[in-house]
């Protein structure tokens, strides 16, 4: 109804200022018009010709007429000048030229019509340029694949080879084979998981399977798995988690990939020996999960692109002895996260990293 209403101030606009020149051209027509009969007739009086007064007969509606188209052109021009500058602006942005805009400043239809080309010829504009970047972030996810399965594929293949031609010391170098051989496949099997998990949560027709879940008892469990993990890398696990149920609704499948996550990218970025921070806190609406750690400072730009699919920190920085992954563990994390209405960032003082999971509790909770 309101777009209804606008589109009638618009057409009476329009038709008003139409009339309003028609009027005037009429108006000023007349007024020439009759002088110059005034003119014409007091001409004939005073040279007593009579074919002045008969010429004149003929003269006066062709002559109305001309004055008329001459006013009406004359008091239109902007207008006309206004059309052709729309024409022109349509006429480049059609060539290509989408940084175009056409300079048409009224309060009128024109006017609208200017703003809806600019409108328009933007949004193109910044259509082209994230159709560019999804093109350019397919090149590098197609890129960053392939060399993160490459490294793990190249060694199980060299392994093998070394054990089929039989390139071996004695059982013990035998058994060494074997088992880093075993360690590549896992490590690979672990990149095509998050590959793999990364493609789906971002696939359309992702879906959760939400149920009510104690949060503290997951939580807790996650932890008693990953802690012999943290020991054997020198790292002293300190939780502060309330014994008491924190109900939420999730899907605790995701959630527990989200957190395991976390851990494992503090684990991967302590100092060793050190520790990692857990803590679980509630308010009226959310509870929020926070993994602390102290590591290796960032740069600015390192931290603003923490959160990126495929990005990954100077390798330096890295603990001896746990794998690499493809640079999505945090990517998922964050996507979970935000997949449940919560909430995945991170709080950099000096040496000191803070990740906050903060997460609804959910209808009915």
């Amino acid at each position: 109804m309101i777009k209804t209403i606008r589109n009638l101030q618009i057409n009476k606009r329009i038709q008003s200022n139409i009339l309003i020149r028609m009027v005037l051209s009429f108006i000023i027509t007349i007024a020439i018009n009759t002088s110059l009969s005034i003119l014409f007739f007091h001409f004939g009086n005073a040279t007593k010709l009579d074919w002045v007064f008969n010429f004149l007969a003929y003269l006066l509606t062709p002559m109305f007429f001309i004055i008329f188209v001459i006013t009406f052109f004359t008091l239109t021009r902007r207008i006309v000048k206004d059309l052709i500058a729309l024409e022109q602006g349509l006429q480049i942005i059609s060539e290509g030229d989408l940084s175009y805009r056409v300079n048409v400043v009224r309060q009128d239809e024109l006017g609208l019509v200017a703003l809806n080309i600019n409108r328009m010829a933007e949004r193109l504009e910044q259509q082209i340029i994230k159709e560019r970047e999804i093109e350019k972030s397919k090149m590098e996810m197609i890129t960053g694949i392939s060399h993160d399965l490459r490294t793990p594929l190249t060694s199980i293949i060299g392994y093998i080879e070394l054990l089929r031609t039989e390139s071996y010391q004695d059982k013990k170098e035998y058994t060494r084979f074997i088992q880093n051989t075993y360690n590549k496949a896992l490590h690979l099997k672990k990149l095509l998981d998050d590959l793999f998990e990364y493609t789906r949560l971002n696939s359309a027709d992702s879906r959760l399977n939400l149920e009510r879940i104690d949060l503290s008892q997951l939580l807790n469990q996650l932890l008693f798995e990953f802690e012999p993990i943290a020991q054997e890398n020198n790292v002293h696990l300190i939780k502060d988690i309330d014994k008491s149920p924190i109900i939420t609704l999730i899907d605790s499948e995701k959630i527990a990939r989200a957190i395991d996550n976390l851990l494992m990218n503090a684990l991967k970025y302590s100092i060793s020996p050190g520790s990692i921070s857990i803590r679980i806190t509630t308010d009226s609406e959310h509870c929020t999960i926070e993994i602390e750690n102290k590591g290796t400072p960032l740069s600015q730009d390192q931290e603003n692109r923490l959160f990126e699919r495929f990005y990954k920190v100077d390798h330096s920085r890295k603990s001896q002895g746990i794998q690499t992954g493809a640079g999505l563990g945090l990517s998922i994390a964050r996507n979970i996260a935000e997949l449940h209405k919560g909430t995945l960032t991170l709080k950099h003082t000096h040496d000191v990293f803070t990740f906050q999971l903060r997460l609804p509790f959910g209808e009915d909770c």
